[in-house]
């Protein structure tokens, strides 16, 4: 294993790693039988641009976008539904989108499906959107807030705060690694894909990482919160794998910074 390849390998650092896909999709089976949704509403044409969309009790104060990750090749939306619980207890809909994995598209690509994904979920709740993603849909979901990216300016508008967590913000590493086989990654994307060399965005940003994430994650985050004059919470104790878990509860730290105060 090469340096950087080791430098972005967060599963040979965590202990019990293979469990934790196991418990994600355990937790999201469990809260989709709980719970009524819009499930795999279209938004594309291939099977899996499509997103699920689930509503709270009562009348909605918004909508939470989560944007899994999975180093843009693996995962679905499937396998994030619990972390909806702690936004849907909050008074807030849900919408987890899928897309396209690489090899069969590029990164670049990915970016455009989120961003239709997004213009789709505007037409299904009203209110203000805040935006959330892990990793490779930490990197998703910055993008979003770039001006480049196609949305329309009332859809723009009504997103309010994004929070990339463990954010891939530097596609340049990447492209060192063996993972870039399947990625494809060029000096071109590099330069178009990488949020921290986008100028920061209109909506309200808050990066987060896990203090206990490999540095090269770290260093990321840090970087972008640099870039775009943005605040970096380093969460105590967190590792990539289990950053995420305070958006299961209502009153995390995690799940504040999301949307508390909209």
């Amino acid at each position: 294993m090469s340096e950087m390849d080791d430098a972005y390998a967060n599963a040979a650092y965590i202990e019990g790693a293979d469990e934790y896909p196991v418990r994600w999709a355990e937790a999201s089976a469990k809260l989709r039988a709980a719970r009524p949704g819009n499930w795999a509403v279209p938004y594309g044409d291939s099977a899996r641009q499509c997103f699920d969309l689930i509503h709270p009790e009562g009348p909605s104060n918004g909508v939470m976008v989560f944007v899994h990750g999975g180093y843009w090749m693996r995962f679905g939306r499937e396998d994030w539904s619990f972390l909806a619980h702690g936004a849907l207890e909050a008074g807030w809909a849900v919408a987890i989108p899928g897309y396209d994995l690489c090899p069969e598209v590029r990164i670049g690509e990915i970016t455009a499906q989120i961003a239709a994904a997004i213009t789709e979920i505007a037409q299904c709740v009203p209110g203000p959107m805040v935006l959330a993603g892990h990793s490779a849909g930490g990197h998703l979901v910055a993008r979003m807030g770039c001006a480049d990216v196609a949305l329309a300016p009332d859809v723009r508008d009504r997103i309010k705060r994004i929070v990339p967590i463990s954010p891939v913000a530097d596609l340049g590493p990447l492209t060192q690694t063996k993972m870039n086989e399947v990625l494809r990654i060029d000096e071109a994307e590099v330069s178009a894909e990488s949020p921290l060399l986008h100028p920061s965005p209109d909506a309200d940003v808050c990066i987060w990482v896990g203090a206990d994430e490999r540095p090269a994650f770290v260093d990321q985050a840090l970087r972008l919160g640099v870039a775009w004059n943005a605040p970096v919470v380093e969460d105590a104790g967190k590792h990539h794998f289990n950053v995420i878990d305070g958006l299961v509860d209502p009153n995390s730290m995690l799940t504040h910074a999301v949307i508390g105060g909209i």
